[in-house]
């Protein structure tokens, strides 16, 4: 199947999945508090962080149903972590996948308390549900751990300090690679390894796959920047251009748009070495990272 093809199909299963979730409405939350969380929920998108979870598990032969829980988990962070990225405290955004942004809709006060129920409902769906399909207890909190750390202070709301406090600014080149580090990359890395430590991967294999995933994640980053100012508004569905506006650290501002571009190809080739080990197993993933260093959206 071609990758393009493959990926859809992957993402399609976790769609379905997460509907179900959705519409299994738990009566403890008040109904606009769920109606907005799941507004920005099944909003679309991508779905990368799922489809890795279920991909790391599926590489030690688990089945992706018995990591679905950690998958789910996995987005309702990101979408949280967006949902709080667009409130006017931070980029003040109006479009995101296409669509109003939570707070346009919901209004400040509704969209920050779907980003906070949404960071503590993924706890609560990933430990809950690990648990009642079975998984090992030690690998539920091995998984989980790595999916907190990539949460807090060294993580994404560290990478968003970086981002976005201008005290916190440096002028070091290095520094544009720290904030997609912590903003991007951990969770990218974290969905990926989480699965596969769900699965049961460890030592060399497990290195090699977060080496992976840190590849990945950060050029995914470097990829974001470019198509911020190559990219088209229809395709990105977010509003464009908003990084030089804002005078925000990006990896175009630093390498210039050659050298970005120069930057993503060397850092999808690293990341597709570190697949060796695993041979034909690893072919989606390979796939992946070279499908994601050449997207448009």
């Amino acid at each position: 199947m071609e990758l393009r093809e493959e990926l859809k199909s992957r993402a399609s299963y976790f769609e379905r999945e997460l509907e179900r979730f959705c519409s299994s409405q738990d009566a403890r939350i008040p109904a606009r508090l769920r109606e907005a969380m799941d507004y920005s929920l099944l909003a679309g998108g991508k779905r990368l962080r799922p489809v890795l979870c279920m991909a790391g598990a599926e590489l030690f032969g688990a089945d992706r149903s018995s990591v679905l829980p950690m998958a789910l988990a996995f987005e309702m962070v990101h979408t949280a972590s967006l949902i709080h990225d667009d409130l006017p405290c931070m980029d003040n955004d109006t479009l995101r996948r296409g669509k109003p942004t939570n707070h346009v809709v919901y209004g400040e006060t509704l969209a920050l308390l779907a980003g906070d129920a949404l960071f503590l409902y993924a706890f609560e769906t990933a430990l809950g549900g690990l648990l009642q399909n079975g998984v090992d207890p030690k690998r539920a909190l091995d998984a989980v751990n790595l999916f907190s750390q990539a949460l807090g202070p060294s993580g994404i709301c560290g990478g968003q300090v970086l981002d976005t406090d201008e005290a916190s600014r440096e002028d070091r080149e290095t520094f544009v690679t720290d904030i997609a580090s912590m903003k991007t990359m951990v969770l990218i890395r974290a969905a990926l390894c989480s699965g596969a430590i769900l699965a049961g991967a460890a030592g060399e294999e497990l290195k090699r796959l977060m080496e992976y995933g840190r590849c990945v994640g950060i050029a995914f980053q470097v990829a974001d920047d470019i198509l911020d100012v190559v990219g088209t508004q229809a395709e990105m569905g977010k509003t464009l251009g908003k990084d030089a506006e804002q005078d925000k650290r990006t990896f175009v501002l630093v390498h210039g748009l050659d050298g970005a571009r120069k930057l993503l190809h060397e850092l999808t080739q690293t990341a597709v070495s570190q697949l060796d080990i695993f041979g034909e197993k690893a072919e989606f993933l390979r796939e992946l990272a070279l499908y994601l260093e050449n997207r448009t959206r």
